[in-house]
């Protein structure tokens, strides 16, 4: 996908996300030293389309986006410190303090607890610029007093203790090395370290393992003084409030923390290293183990606050654009390469764009980058034509109104803004794309895409030595926002109860002239937005046995063109509806599942039917799929998490080959996919597809009479003359394994767990082993695996567990996971066995109880305030027959669960001799060592 807007440009490449995740008097020797102030006030500043700023006195700046149309709230505190703001010797500081702030305060002593607790969607994330927490919880003014007293809290009165930085510096590194696994992001962060020369753009946000490693705990506690001030920070508050209540809890909470002084060794100064004009083409050689090989090609662009970026976001656009854009039509499509891309990345200070190429080893990696650059050159010489820059524009603008639709993304969205200069500069730059021409595309590409301005990583380096660029830091940014109204604010939604008696109260159900079975649910949103999912089932055990990838084919190719359309003017169609989605497919089934405006799902449900009763087939478009999946197949060959899962889904799925829940080799699929005729999966596709067994539900802004009558219109005549049955599923009676894979090179190691037993979710135990797992190894790092193996431990970065079940059969699977070091391979399973042999000798206590199924409570409700996810499960209620009484009661059984219940439902199942472990890494050179 091309990037030409900040919404699918902030976590890419080597800005690595720490996935971590409040009463505000100020500990004194935690912060720094402060200028009393004797009274707080809230001054109001500028509003822009809803957004409202307000400062307090002590400098912290706060933007409400209040919206009473969902029922949950996003509270994000901002920091503006980043990887740029690190000094010699501590790389990684940003990050590695991010960790151990959720390590917790005197006041909050177990903040993953209290996560937890409260079924929050939080996360912590760190990059160039800023760093950021931020969590998502059921819309209470209590949810709301405690977020905000969590964030007041820890900004100044977090432990940052040795204890803790002893454990985590070894989650980091665990990190760390996972990143080294993947050649495309090392290769990244070695072509951004050979395009800056001093900026600190050119290091890795993870940092340097050495840095990791040793830096002293006194240089964090300064770092965190110094920067978690309320002066350093934007505060976002997103969703179902009331502002002035919101006002005054901020006013209480963090006005209790004084402004600092900021003299001496506490000033921020603004960062003012500059990287000299590139004299000279530069080249990186990366040699690892791998299957792929890339070439990615760096230039220096302007800052955020420069107009040039809008038209080299465009610019993006028009060669990454997929089917349109150049770059796949030149590469892609003549199967030079199966993937490239072009992307600017869009920060405080001037940057690099991107262009980036992926090529299977026995081709030529030369002609596929001697192809990218000719591509970048003929817009050049010739700008692109009005069309290719108007569709870029148009996906553009519909991707932004459909994000300002989402309180939560907006509020994650605008730390990236506020972190290069002002928030408010999200909405400039959609003004600016707005007016963007061909002829400004083609201006920015003769001026930043020269030669001399060049940087580029390959298995294979050439030079050359071509003029050189400035590169200048734009407008005054003050002049420039100054002032700024932006438009009027979007249409707001009803105040919608997500109860599960409102929600059956509020679906109708209503079965289509051919059978199928639809749930819908109309209420006002914002935006006049809707979801829409479709499942159209097909195919039985028989007729699908020895057919493998028809249906994952057939269900590919929906979206490549139909009879009528090609696959650019799909796109273009999707775009002009103000549609997001796909159709698709795969082995049993059919599917579409969009979000668009009520005033287009006539012709959307018409798309529909289109893509999915008229598909074009396409010779070449099947040769490109064939030849990306065989590549996606390869680099996963030597990868450690994908060995050792396709080992132990083939332990526990002994099934035979043929079957259609076979597990083939790598081996076998590529075979598979070699040998695949397009004649066949034509075959599939008219053999089972039709729309009698369907399952539609749709949420949002709509007339339940006029949605009914046109799909009954659009989908009642559609059958398949194919039976259809249920893919049973079984449990067989295998033993437990202990495997151990080679894989030669790899910095990070993988294990996975897994046993299978005869269970149903209507079974009566059900939710005890629901919550058994989010207690052991589901919760948000305070689940049992997480609090030893990475909280204490320090052995693993990622670790949990997971249960899954069957509404039609007896199956259910309890599995878990870890990643880790090699050497760190038996202290990892020896401590997930010994977790689970405690909790069946010990049991899980009272408290844990508690907490854990209000927390299991409050995180269905917060999804059941999600158009898109309260969509699906209405589908899933058809599907099984059911309605949301169903869910009330699984709730109703966790309430009443007893603690002598829970834990003899967990003896009952979860014993570690029937568990199944498979560790894949580079075990052997760690002995060797």
């Amino acid at each position: 996908m091309y990037r030409i807007y900040r919404f699918s440009i902030v976590f890419a490449f080597f800005a690595l996300v720490g996935c971590e995740f409040f009463t505000t008097s100020p500990a004194p020797e935690s912060v720094v030293d402060q200028v009393a102030e004797p009274e707080v006030t809230v001054t109001q500043l500028s509003t822009v389309e809803g957004i409202t700023e307000y400062s307090l006195s002590n400098g912290l700046r706060i933007l409400l986006f209040p919206d009473q149309s969902r029922e949950q709230i996003t509270v994000n505190i901002t920091y503006l410190v980043g990887s740029r703001h690190e000094a010699y010797g501590e790389t990684g500081m940003a990050h590695l303090l991010e960790h151990l702030v959720f390590k917790g305060t005197p006041n909050h002593p177990d903040i993953p607890k209290e996560l937890s607790d409260r079924g929050a969607f939080p996360n912590g994330t760190t990059w160039l610029d800023r760093t950021n927490y931020f969590e998502t919880f059921s819309a209470t003014e209590d949810n709301l007093e405690w977020a905000l007293d969590l964030e007041a809290d820890r900004m100044v009165n977090s432990f940052i203790k040795k204890s803790d930085l002893d454990s985590e510096m070894t989650v980091v590194r665990n990190e760390f090395e996972s990143g080294e696994n993947n050649p495309g992001r090392v290769l990244n962060q070695r072509v951004a370290s050979a395009a800056f020369l001093w900026h600190n753009y050119g290091n890795s946000t993870i940092g340097s393992r050495s840095d990791i490693e040793n830096v002293p705990i006194e240089r964090l506690k300064a770092f965190y003084k110094k920067y978690y001030q309320p002066d350093n920070a934007v505060l976002i508050v997103a969703g179902k409030f009331d502002t002035e209540y919101a006002l005054d809890l901020i006013k209480e909470k963090f006005g209790a923390i004084p402004r600092p002084d900021r003299t001496g060794a506490n000033k921020i100064y603004p960062t003012y290293t500059r990287d000299p004009a590139q004299d000279g083409e530069r080249t990186v050689t990366l040699r690892r183990v791998g299957d792929n090989q890339i070439a990615i090609i760096a230039h220096h662009i302007p800052a955020s606050v420069h107009d040039d970026t809008a038209a080299l976001g465009v610019l993006g656009g028009v060669l990454s654009h997929v089917p349109s854009g150049r770059l796949y039509k030149n590469l892609v499509e003549t199967e030079l390469a199966t993937g490239a891309s072009s992307y600017s990345m869009l920060f405080k200070e001037p940057s690099l764009n991107y262009t980036s190429v992926y090529v299977r080893k026995e081709k030529s990696l030369a002609d596929a980058e001697a192809a990218a650059l000719a591509t970048i050159e003929d817009i050049q010489d010739e700008a692109p034509s009005e069309a290719e820059v108007k569709r870029i524009i148009n996906e553009y603008m519909t991707r932004f109104e459909d994000s300002m639709k989402n309180p939560q993304g907006i509020a994650l969205e605008l730390s990236e803004w506020a972190a290069a200069g002002d928030w408010r500069l999200m909405f400039i730059a959609r003004d600016r794309v707005e007016k963007v021409t061909p002829a400004d595309v083609q201006a920015v590409a003769q001026k930043y895409f020269m030669p001399s301005n060049r940087t580029t990583g390959y298995f294979y380096p050439t030079e050359e030595t071509p003029p050189r660029v400035d590169i200048t830091q734009g407008p005054d940014l003050a002049s420039l926002v100054d002032g700024y109204k932006g438009r009027e604010g979007i249409q707001t939604g009803e105040a919608f109860d997500p109860s599960y008696d409102n929600i059956d109260a509020r679906t109708e159900i209503v079965t289509l002239q051919n059978g199928a079975k639809v749930a819908l649910l109309p209420k006002k949103t914002r935006g006049a937005s809707v979801s829409v999912t479709m499942t159209f089932p097909h195919g039985q055990e028989s007729s699908l046995t020895g057919k493998p990838l028809l249906g994952s084919y057939a269900g590919t190719l929906l979206m490549r063109g139909t009879k009528s359309m090609s696959r650019e003017e799909i796109r273009d169609r999707l775009t002009e509806l103000k549609a997001q989605g796909s159709v698709g497919g795969g082995m049993t089934f059919s599917s579409a599942g969009f979000t668009t405006v009520s005033e287009s799902l006539p012709e959307l449900f018409a798309l529909i039917k289109q893509l999915l009763t008229e598909p074009a087939f396409d010779e070449k478009e099947f040769e490109l799929i064939r030849e990306q999946s065989i590549a996606g197949i390869e680099s996963q060959m030597s990868e450690p998490g994908a060995k050792a899962q396709l080992a132990i889904q083939k332990h526990l799925y002994p099934y035979p080959e043929g079957h259609p829940r076979y597990n083939p080799t790598f081996e076998e699929a590529l075979e598979y996919h070699k040998n695949i005729s397009l004649a066949d999966v034509v075959d599939f596709w008219e053999t089972f597809y039709g729309g009698q067994n369907g399952l539609i539900a749709i949420v949002g802004d709509f007339d339940s009479a006029e949605v009914t009558q046109l799909l009954n219109e659009t989908f009642g005549d559609w059958n398949s003359n194919a039976e259809y049955e249920r893919l049973p599923i079984q449990v067989f009676d295998v033993g437990a394994l202990n495997e151990v894979i080679e894989t030669p090179d790899k910095a990070n190691a993988n294990m996975l767990a897994g046993m299978t037993f005869r269970l149903r979710d209507d079974d009566p135990d059900y939710p005890a082993l629901m919550l058994s797992n989010y207690l052991l190894g589901g919760g948000f790092l305070n689940s049992r695996l997480a609090t030893r193996i990475r909280q204490q431990d320090g052995l693993s970065y990622g670790v949990g567990s997971s249960f899954s079940t069957n509404s039609f059969y007896e199956w259910s699977l309890f599995s878990g996971y870890a990643i880790f070091a090699p050497e760190n391979s038996d202290r990892v399973l020896n401590a997930f066995v010994e977790e689970i042999d405690r909790v069946r000798a010990d049991g899980f206590t009272q408290e844990e109880l508690d907490a854990g199924r209000q927390a299991i409570i409050d995180r269905n409700r917060t999804a059941r305030a999600a158009d898109g996810n309260l969509a699906s499960q209405l589908r899933g209620n058809l599907d099984r027959g059911r309605t949301m009484q169903f869910s009330k009661g699984v709730d109703a059984k966790l309430q009443s669960l007893s603690l002598s219940e829970l834990n003899e439902t967990f003896r009952k199942y979860i014993n570690t001799d029937s568990v199944s472990f498979v560790r894949a890494g580079d075990f052997a050179n760690v002995a060797s060592d």
